[in-house]
């Protein structure tokens, strides 16, 4: 894959118009920092709590944006999402504030929680095995045989612009505190969400480096970036990170995260862990593995960002009661 753009498909333009959209609907969330834990790793480390979010993650900015532009024969016809539980919760959620019927793909493993409110949020769940089936065909049949749209969980130029509304308002947040970052981490499965930041980035005086943050051995976008073409993970399971398991990075994602620089990091599944620990007891946040994956990157390369200022998305907080507790005693 060329390093070299064509007409972008989304831009900063479409970002300001989503922000504009969906302002209603979604929470400007808190950026947040520990200046005891600043101390103990040589670095100033912001936390852009996107756990506080409705849904209890971001991705319910890009559901907004793709569902509010809907035409009335999609609203009246619905939509269908594939996804771990964050994206499925937030289509769920927007869908059925704006009264429009949601399908959502979900593997049988999805965490119970993420299940349960995706169903309370009146969606009808349709199920698949991460191992044997593709979750992306089973969606592409509903879609055909109902007629619904399909709300990528970050593919979609829509998508896209909806999640880049966070680097909006961290830009807004880091100006009024007189910051100027040195490097924005962030969780990435398909890259909805690093793709987005990037779109903002040109608004710093000086650009911040982007880090996407994703599990050891499910670092597709990590290899990607690095070779310049897509690369697909062997595994389709096996991290407690099940928010950032996508086999590979979207067809629009990539290339914008190439255009700009960023620059692939992985996590082990014990550096996580710990993360989530960190969240706890520094910024008395409740993280889910993957919403911590970003924060866990950092933290590992603390000696390179020692003196600088980092801003790391918290990217989402839903996470079983005894799965977190269970959780916290493994890595304390």
């Amino acid at each position: 894959m060329s390093r070299q753009s064509s007409k972008p498909l989304v831009t900063l333009a479409d970002v300001r118009d989503a922000e504009a959209r969906i302002a209603p609907h979604v929470v400007t969330t808190p950026l947040i920092d520990a200046p005891l834990l600043d101390r103990e790793i040589g670095f100033r480390l912001l936390v852009k709590a996107e756990n506080l979010q409705l849904t209890g993650a971001f991705k319910v900015r890009g559901a907004f944006n793709h569902i509010m532009q809907l035409s009335e024969d999609e609203r009246r016809r619905g939509v269908v999402a594939v996804s771990s539980g964050n994206h499925a919760q937030a289509v769920a959620y927007a869908a059925q504030s704006q009264g429009v019927p949601a399908t959502i793909v979900m593997p049988r493993d999805a965490p119970r929680v993420k299940l349960e409110r995706t169903r309370r949020y009146g969606a009808t769940i349709v199920l698949y095995d991460r191992e044997t089936d593709d979750r992306d065909a089973v969606a592409d049949g509903l879609a055909a045989r109902d007629g619904l749209r399909i709300v990528h969980p970050y593919d979609d130029p829509r998508t896209i612009a909806g999640q880049g509304t966070i680097g909006l308002e961290i830009f807004r947040q880091t100006r009024e505190r007189s910051v100027e970052p040195h490097a924005i981490v962030a969780g990435c499965s398909g890259g909805g969400l690093a793709s987005g930041l990037a779109l903002t980035l040109g608004l710093y005086d000086r650009r911040p480096r982007l880090f996407t943050a994703e599990p050891e051995n499910f670092d597709d976008m990590r290899r990607s970036l690095a070779l310049g073409a897509h690369v697909v993970n062997e595994q389709r399971s096996g991290s407690i990170c099940d928010a950032l398991l996508a086999p590979t990075p979207g067809r629009n994602t990539l290339p914008i995260l190439l255009e700009c620089g960023a620059e692939g990091l992985a996590a082990s599944d014990a550096e996580v862990e710990s993360a989530v620990r960190v969240a706890a007891a520094h910024f008395n946040m409740i993280l889910e593995p993957g919403g911590a994956a970003a924060l866990a990157c950092a933290l590992a390369r603390r000696g390179e960002f020692s003196g600088r200022t980092v801003v790391v998305v918290a990217s989402g907080g839903n996470i079983d009661t005894a799965a977190y507790a269970d959780l916290l005693a493994r890595a304390g």
